[in-house]
Order: structure tokens, then C-alpha cells, then sequence
């Protein structure tokens, strides 16, 4: 299964599990475990000690955990589902929506904040 339907910032849907039928942001792809991390979506408890590096945090946090790709969706706001995508050519925005032919958009705050710092170095 290739990730390359699912992006950072893009807004999913959960299709299977015991969080189906939630949507969220996804904060992190991980390509080589195939795997996305959804905001909102397989919240875990983790207890963390408290150490000199962190003081303040120690006690339990409650914190999203990675989900299967293949379990989430990408959601069109302008179709109000969740679609299938599929990619053309060798460019980084030309995924579409199947069943529509329209560009599925995204978020963008990462790409937006690339665009900062190359502005800032200039």
C-alpha cells in the first residue's frame, strides 16, 4: 500500500477500529512502519517519570498513538466523505480524487512554514 495518498495536515477519517467513524488532522506520517498518527484518534496513557530534563512531567499524559494507514481515509470537505485518491505524475500536489477528478486539498501549514524560512534566509 503506498502512503502517498496520505500527507501531514491532511483531514481523515477513521474506517476501521475501535475509533471508527472519527476525523482528525494527521500530525505524523511514518512511511517505513506505515503508519499515521491522527489527532484526537487511539489515545494512550503513558506514565512518565519525572526526570531532570522534564521535572513538571511526570504522572500520567494522555497522548495520540499511531494507527494503521490502511485503517484511515482522506476526507473531502467539499464532498463531505471520505475519498479514494490517486496520484499523477512525479509531482508533490497532483493528488486527485478518483471518483470526482478534482485536487484533494490540504492544510498546508507545513508547507506554508517551509515557505517561511526559505523567505527568512533570503
Amino acid at each position: 500500500m503506498s502512503l502517498a495518498r496520505i500527507k501531514q495536515n491532511d483531514e481523515v477519517i477513521v474506517i476501521r477500529g475501535k475509533d471508527k467513524g472519527k476525523r482528525g488532522r494527521v500530525l505524523r506520517v511514518l512511511r517505513i512502519k506505515k503508519r499515521v498518527v491522527v489527532e484526537g484518534v487511539n489515545i494512550v496513557t503513558r506514565h512518565l517519570k519525572r526526570n531532570p530534563q522534564n521535572p513538571q512531567a511526570g504522572g500520567r499524559q494522555e497522548r495520540p498513538a499511531p494507527i494503521d494507514a490502511s485503517n484511515v481515509m482522506p476526507w473531502s470537505d467539499s464532498d463531505s466523505k471520505a475519498v479514494r485518491v490517486h496520484t499523477e505524475g512525479t509531482g508533490r500536489d497532483k493528488r486527485r480524487v478518483s471518483s470526482a477528478g478534482s485536487a484533494l486539498t490540504t492544510a498546508g501549514k507545513a508547507r506554508e512554514k517551509k515557505a517561511a524560512r526559505k523567505k527568512g534566509k533570503e
